[in-house]
């Protein structure tokens, strides 16, 4: 069992590694380097949370369609392909994007789309595989195993591309992107071979029941506390998450950071978000869960204050201090607020409520990702300057964290329901590692 654990986190890992050159990289170099919008990124960049929803499509259609007697494996593999093509195909967006704007547009939307689509095929595809494997008992186990190994693949992956890269040039960039490409195909293979067995021609363990949209947003605005916990984590994550593509060209424009330094932004994060988890799983039990919120979402809030102050000081030590705080902020809060989620989830309809607030998540994500582009434009054009576009959005991030604390202090799971079941810290940290 422990191999198959091991093969299937190298999947995970292997799917993440491929996001990393986009959201660390290509970013910078877009926006900073070549100098095109922070909003046509943006809008790249969503391409893969607007086709989130066939996941669910995806899941029952591989249920009842094995190919050559496998379930799961035909789609983890097309959908890594997929990932692949992506992020191998993605450096000629931006040298296209500066020979031919609408040629580089056109095959923009196929590469974040396919990189997309592999996302959404592969993610839904091996966390199923993950559950039957694993069985209801060792399901957290196997995805904490997943989410952990993936931590360390992000921190490599971003170390790796700060020394491919050290400056931007078409080809280095196309090279390195190639390689991390490749190291995920390998590691992708690796984890499939063997892996699963032919079904049997029954019905698939994990089929579970689904819901419409209409039922999803019953769930939210049938109860006040839902719906105040539902704007919160809204306001919560689009402000947490929003950042990942603006930081690398903030830095570069603040502090004149090279290609080589922004690209190991992504790896100091990740380094202390996996410091946070423990730190959270720690405290889990010890101390209640509202106060371990409010302690992730502090800490994130004073990450973007000190970041917007290195902006306005110029001061490159005040920005990393920011990064830790954004770091360890961000673990703390998912942690504390993944116990939060569970509690305000009624237990006949698990199912329901966790889709609300997954709902929650995606829309945060795109409305954040849209936000921190738009913004961050407009501000620019009114105030002539690149650096206060990036202070303005930071500060907007800062003031939603700010009224999502307010809004923490507003939830009373009592309110909500009087008996909780409560599920382990693996099972919390299986369950992020599924968003």
């Amino acid at each position: 069992m422990l191999i198959k654990r091991l093969q299937i986190a190298l999947i995970h890992t292997a799917v993440a590694m491929t996001l990393v050159p986009i959201n660390s990289t290509l970013n910078r170099v877009m926006i900073f380097d070549l100098g095109f919008s922070k909003t046509l990124f943006t809008l790249l960049a969503i391409l893969p949370y607007l086709l989130a929803p066939i996941q669910v499509a995806i899941g029952s259609f591989s249920d009842r369609n094995p190919v050559l007697g496998y379930r799961r494996t035909p789609y983890i593999l097309a959908g890594l392909i997929l990932c692949v093509l992506g992020v191998a195909v993605a450096p000629q967006v931006a040298i296209l994007l500066t020979q031919n704007f609408n040629v580089g547009i056109i095959v923009g939307f196929l590469a974040f789309g396919a990189w997309g689509m592999g996302y959404n095929l592969s993610a839904v595809s091996y966390f199923s595989l993950a559950t039957e494997i694993s069985g209801q008992k060792g399901r957290a186990a196997t995805i904490a195993t997943m989410f952990f190994l993936m931590v360390f693949g992000l921190i490599a992956t971003g170390i790796l591309l700060s020394r491919l890269v050290p400056e931007y040039d078409p080809q280095t960039l196309s090279r390195a992107f190639i390689i991390v490409a490749a190291s995920a195909l390998t590691l992708g293979l690796v984890g499939l071979f063997k892996l699963e067995s032919k079904a049997d021609g029954s019905t698939s363990p994990n089929q579970q029941t689904h819901y419409s949209l209409k039922e999803t947003v019953s769930a939210i605005t049938s109860n006040p506390t839902a719906k105040i916990f539902f704007i919160y984590l809204l306001l919560l994550l689009a402000a947490i998450l929003s950042q990942d593509v603006l930081l690398e060209p903030f830095a570069a424009h603040a502090f004149n950071m090279s290609l080589e330094k922004t690209s190991r932004i992504v790896s100091i994060s990740s380094t202390f978000t996996l410091i946070s988890f423990l730190v959270a799983g720690f405290m889990e039990g010890r101390v209640k869960k509202k106060v371990i919120a409010q302690i992730g979402n502090t800490g994130a809030l004073l990450g973007f204050l000190f970041v917007i102050l290195s902006g306005f000081m110029h001061n490159i030590s005040i920005f990393y201090v920011g990064l830790t705080f954004l770091g360890f902020g961000t673990g703390i809060s998912t942690v504390a607020n993944l116990s939060l989620m569970f509690e305000l989830t009624v237990p006949e309809k698990v199912g329901l409520y966790i889709g609300a607030w997954g709902f929650s998540n995606g829309l945060s994500r795109l409305t954040g990702l849209l936000m921190a582009g738009i913004v961050a434009d407009v501000a620019t054009s009114i105030s002539g300057s690149d650096l206060y576009g990036y202070i303005i959005v930071f500060g907007i991030e800062a003031l939603m964290l700010l009224i999502a604390s307010i809004l923490l202090t507003r939830i009373d799971v009592g309110a909500f329901k009087k008996n909780v079941e409560e599920p382990s810290f693996t099972d919390k940290v299986a369950i992020t590692a599924t968003e």
